[in-house]
């Protein structure tokens, strides 16, 4: 009996001994969480949570900048903020299984957060009448998003003017003949500088079109020391300067046959020889041939030298002068001290106050 109740507690008691609870595995990532793209100001990214041990029945998620847990930022998608630009993001992301056993794993680190793009919808255009003395003006464009600072850079060719920074630009003599363009800067917080420009053919033209032209030739008297080809290349643009007798509406065109008139370079002692009127100390305008003395085109004027004035204005100023008398146009007298004396006033002779000027006044512009 003894016996028998020894190897009953004994095997009572082995049943009665506590198995071991079979051990789970912790869970673990297998493929690393990732943040789809890199992030740009205001445009949504995206944490795919990756691959794990046991089948999750949940994630939560932490976004990080440069590391750093950012406030709120809990969702699987996120939108980057101002504080993010030029700063990496990452994603903590946590996993739960249905045993309530969870699992840490971060995603690599984004590239730094860039500013977005501003993109221009519909075009810049310059409006207005494309000729000497108008304002022309730039539209800002439509955009993406409405840009807050516009900046604005007109341009003469390639070659940007000095001070057109405004989106209305008055158009100077410079332009005439040339193209402009314009360009405008746009500026919005978190987006990148973006610009667009007009690029059409805005040439600009006269101040006026051309009501009358007229044709001269090019002729020499007496013995000339003096380059004929730069007499007849500067006489020739000064007829196109704008700020010239062409302002008027006239055009000049140069011919090797019959002509309106000629134009002379001339010896100094040849000028009587063309009138009464001319003498060997100025230039003069005799019947159809205007008539420069070689000795003013070649050394100017006392008083004109006297004010430091350049020999380029004298030319301008002797071949206007000569010019208009052939127009039709007579001597002028001083409108007011410190004023700008009319081109048809004799400057070589005396200015009476007023300042040398090489060009015909607004009050001159008229011919028959």
């Amino acid at each position: 009996m003894l016996l028998r109740w020894m190897f009953s507690a004994m095997v009572l008691a082995v049943l009665l001994v506590p198995v071991p609870a079979e051990a789970r595995e912790p869970l673990v990532s297998l493929t690393p969480p990732s943040v789809s793209g890199d992030p740009v100001y205001g445009e949504a990214v995206q944490v795919d949570p990756g691959t794990w041990s046991a089948e999750p029945v949940g994630y939560t998620y932490q976004w990080l900048r440069a590391g750093v847990a950012i406030d709120g930022a809990t969702s699987q998608s996120y939108v980057p903020t101002l504080a993010d630009i030029d700063h990496p993001l990452s994603v903590q992301v946590t996993a739960t299984d249905a045993a309530s056993d969870t699992g840490t794993a971060t995603t690599a680190e984004t590239a730094p957060t860039r500013r977005a793009e501003l993109r221009l919808l519909h075009g810049v255009r310059i409006s207005g009448v494309l000729r000497w003395g108008h304002t022309l003006k730039v539209s800002r464009g439509t955009w993406n998003e409405e840009p807050t600072r516009y900046r604005y850079q007109w341009y003469r060719g390639q070659v940007a003017i000095p001070g057109a920074t405004s989106q209305t630009y008055r158009t100077a003599v410079a332009d005439v003949g040339r193209r402009l363009k314009a360009r405008v800067y746009v500026k919005k917080r978190g987006y990148e500088l973006a610009w667009a420009t007009d690029v059409a053919d805005h040439r600009i033209g006269y101040r006026v079109p051309v009501r009358r032209t007229v044709t001269y030739r090019i002729e020499t008297r007496g013995h000339i020391t003096a380059s004929v080809a730069t007499f007849a290349r500067l006489a020739a643009q000064t007829y196109a300067d704008p700020r010239g007798w062409r302002n008027a509406g006239v055009a000049f065109k140069r011919v090797k046959g019959p002509s309106d008139f000629s134009l002379v370079l001339a010896e100094a002692s040849t000028l009587p020889g063309f009138s009464s009127v001319c003498s060997v100390e100025w230039s003069c305008r005799a019947g159809r041939y205007v008539v420069i003395n070689q000795t003013r085109w070649l050394h100017a004027s006392t008083s004109w030298n006297a004010a430091s004035k350049s020999l380029r204005d004298y030319r301008n100023m002797v071949v206007n002068h000569e010019t208009g008398h052939w127009l039709g146009h007579g001597h002028l007298g001083c409108p007011g001290p410190g004023k700008l004396a009319p081109v048809m006033m004799q400057q070589s002779k005396g200015l009476d106050g007023c300042r040398h000027n090489p060009w015909p006044l607004g009050s001159e512009l008229w011919f028959r």
